[in-house]
């Protein structure tokens, strides 16, 4: 799955599956734009330039944007979804409109679509079933609660316990939709984004992540026995913007302040 492929790409389940991984192996998570005192817009040409053409990321609103703009284009039958995250910091469910992710119909087959949630999953999730769907970074399932769909993981193939990271419907939504929580986003002491500066980028053995001034490297077990590790190391302002450069192909066009601090749950 990880090897270059040129030549047409019809609108297959095999070709989905190797968008989806693709994206999360070459354009990093981040939120780089609002911690150099820029202001993230969600109009697809200012998508395509940013992400395309100046070779930067984006959070969800910004990769999944485009993301769903591209299977559109070549022929996917693509829904918009809005889901609401449960902060992993809180525990704490953000407002409607929290995250924007897609169901992708393939040969009348629904499928969860996501390349904008960091520590997601791999490969489009079956929405057929709420069996776990085993992937090459964990477990994960689709769990129905009413109308609600639940989004969980297990970080551990052999592990027990299940974690929530997002709930969402299968209500069809507009792009228009998420322009109030892409705000949100840029300036409320209870986001994430806000509180957090972060670059992030799925590797074949692990992720590589910066948060505020901190790399994490978070490496899979292997089948020989080695176990999942993850080392944490604190950085320079120099090291931060070489990091960028050298593991995530980003050099920013202005001073990156690198932020780290508590974030404070909603009053829901």
């Amino acid at each position: 799955m990880y090897t270059d492929r040129s030549g047409p790409c019809p609108p297959t389940l095999e070709t989905l599956r190797y968008l989806h991984l693709n994206h999360l192996l070459t354009v990093p998570f981040e939120n780089l734009t609002i911690h150099t005192l820029g202001r993230v817009r969600l109009e697809l040409p200012l998508l395509y330039e940013k992400i395309v053409v100046n070779y930067r990321g984006g959070f969800c609103f910004e990769i999944n944007g485009l993301f769903s703009w591209l299977l559109s284009q070549m022929g996917y039958d693509v829904t918009l979804l809005s889901a609401q995250v449960r902060n992993r910091f809180t525990g704490v469910y953000g407002p409607p409109f929290d995250h924007f992710l897609m169901m992708v119909m393939v040969d009348e087959h629904r499928w969860l679509c996501d390349v904008g949630f960091g520590s997601g999953f791999q490969l489009p999730l079956s929405l057929e079933t709420d069996s776990p769907q085993i992937q090459s970074h964990g477990v994960y399932r689709l769990r129905s609660e009413g109308n609600l769909i639940f989004m969980e993981s297990k970080s551990e193939i052999g592990g027990e316990c299940w974690t929530e990271q997002y709930k969402f419907t299968l209500e069809p939504r507009d792009r228009a939709d998420f322009r109030a929580m892409c705000d949100y986003h840029q300036s409320s002491v209870s986001s994430l984004f806000f509180c957090k500066s972060l670059c992030s980028l799925l590797l074949p053995t692990g992720r590589i992540t910066i948060m505020g001034r901190r790399l994490i490297i978070s490496s899979l077990g292997s089948d020989d026995g080695e176990h999942a590790s993850r080392t944490i190391t604190d950085l320079s302002d120099e090291e931060i913007t070489e990091l960028l450069r050298e593991k995530f192909g980003i050099v920013l066009q202005a001073p990156l302040i690198p932020k780290d601090i508590e974030i404070v749950p909603p009053n829901n």
